[in-house]
């Protein structure tokens, strides 16, 4: 059994803590820890094979270049899929790496994705295409640049969660867009750092004016009545939870 530090044997809730705060939080988390080794275990991998500079470069551009997009389709068309929570073999995985986060969206412990659903997903991601570039040194490069844009996707996730006013205007429109996302229209705003994607494919909101507020923003369309017909998602979860977040009582 893992046992975490005693630091993450209590919960933490964003909209509670402060920008030190989440700061000291996010380096102690493990999954931050775990996604920082595994990009200096693949820089050491790039230094024992080697890609040229320019391999190394478009292995590392490519992958930040497409992060977005990969985020992007993932977030839409499987964390908020209407399937996974129908296949009892998935319903657990479904629930832990986004349901829950949308049931609480404030809790720092199921903010982060499950490593053993990130990690494949960024190598996948990565690691392909940077090995058609410069062999292991180019899908180790690709593999690191991914854990890196990772670290920094979650960190500014965080951040919209945060009890906290960003200065920079760019930050201030990202997480009203993300806010917008949680608390009025699921369908909507799927970028977290970047919304060039949905812009594109028309899920792209600025003004919770725009779109209709959702009956199902905090349990993504899973409702006592879906439950009844695949109640696995629900056994786990203790019941379906359909109100604002702040409504729930919190165990300390």
């Amino acid at each position: 059994m893992t046992v975490k530090p005693s630091f993450w044997r209590r919960e933490h809730y964003l909209d509670r803590m402060n920008l030190k705060q989440l700061v000291v939080a996010y380096f102690q988390y493990p999954a931050v820890i775990a996604y920082l080794l595994l990009a200096a275990l693949s820089t050491a991998v790039w230094f024992a094979f080697p890609a040229g500079a320019l391999a190394t470069i478009a292995s590392v551009g490519v992958a930040i270049v497409l992060y977005p997009l990969v985020w992007y389709a993932l977030h839409r068309w499987v964390l908020h899929s209407q399937w996974m929570y129908k296949m009892p073999l998935l319903a657990a995985t479904w629930k832990r790496i986004h349901y829950d986060h949308h049931q609480d969206p404030n809790r720092l412990e199921i903010l982060f994705g499950a490593l053993h659903t990130t990690v494949p997903t960024i190598a996948l991601a990565t690691a392909p295409i940077g090995y058609l570039f410069g062999g292991v040194g180019g899908a180790a490069s690709g593999f690191a640049a991914g854990l890196l844009m990772t670290c920094f996707y979650e960190f500014c996730h965080c951040i919209q969660h945060l009890a906290y006013t960003p200065r920079h205007p760019l930050l201030v429109k990202m997480k009203q867009r993300h806010m917008a996302h949680h608390f009025h229209d699921e369908t909507g705003n799927f970028g977290i750092t970047n919304f060039f994607w949905d812009r594109l494919f028309g899920t792209s909101y600025e003004k919770v004016s725009q779109r209709k507020k959702s009956a199902t923003v905090f349990n993504l369309g899973y409702t006592p009545e879906v439950a009844e017909r695949y109640p696995w998602v629900s056994k786990l979860s203790g019941g379906v939870a359909t109100g604002h977040p702040s409504s729930r009582i919190r165990q300390k």
